[in-house]
């Protein structure tokens, strides 16, 4: 985190002062929120440019905005790299925010154009200034090692149920289950609870005896294995 960096820097030795004060500025209140209202602004101003009819009209103004964001980005990272340096590259949350930045400054003609793209990954800097995200985000990363064990008992059983689907509805139901693609997707939608009760009902004409399937799939996944994804990163936080 950048509070840690700042800490880390004051206890190193031989540290110019200007350093330490810049970063003091850097990671003052005052600073961070301005921040935070550049990243709202830029995000704001970056739905509007999809806009077609709001190009045509005010493209010039719009792409100006998102110039002068950019290079408010630009002058803070610059900012963070002449204070802490070598040790910038040690926090994870100042990479990614390196990279969100150096993305909006690849030339927009050319192979790497379509990178230009991505330049709306710089809303997602606000994992990084805002610190109730953070921890969010530091659970979530906190919680993976305990999520592998869901995930395989989520896959083994969803191919499982795919295989079995396959086999039982694939030949009446080739849209949805005429295939192992077919069947998961299908099987996936139904987790999810989108549009499960219109395939159950269709199923449930010629083989009367589906509920037998769709409901303890969708016990186990539904209500069991996702309660246990949530539970897992619940108690990471």
């Amino acid at each position: 985190m950048s509070e840690q960096n700042l800490l880390d820097l004051k206890k190193s030795r031989g540290i110019e002062p200007w350093r330490i004060r810049l970063a003091e500025w850097i990671e003052s209140p005052r600073i961070q929120h301005f921040i935070v209202g550049v990243i709202l602004f830029n995000a704001l101003i970056l739905g509007l440019e999809t806009d077609r009819g709001l190009m045509a009209r005010h493209g010039p103004t719009l792409l100006l905005l998102d110039k002068l964001c950019l290079v408010i980005f630009c002058a803070e990272i610059l900012s963070r790299l002449l204070a802490y340096r070598l040790a910038f590259w040690k926090s994870g949350w100042n990479i990614f925010d390196f990279a969100v930045v150096a993305i909006a400054l690849v030339p927009g003609a050319g192979p790497w154009a379509v990178l230009r793209s991505l330049r709306v990954l710089r809303v997602m800097r606000l994992l990084t200034v805002v610190p109730a995200l953070r921890r969010v985000v530091a659970a979530f990363l906190h919680s993976i090692p305990g999520l592998s064990g869901v995930m395989l008992l989520m896959a083994v059983f969803l191919y499982t149920s795919a295989v079995l689907a396959t086999n039982l509805f694939g030949e009446k139901f080739p849209e949805w289950f005429g295939s192992m693609g077919g069947s998961l997707f299908s099987l996936f939608q139904i987790l999810t609870l989108e549009g499960w009760a219109d395939i159950a009902r269709a199923v449930m004409e010629p083989y009367p005896w589906a509920p037998l399937f769709f409901v303890p799939f969708i016990i186990i996944t539904t209500f069991t294995v996702l309660n246990l994804f949530i539970g897992i990163i619940v108690s990471a936080m």
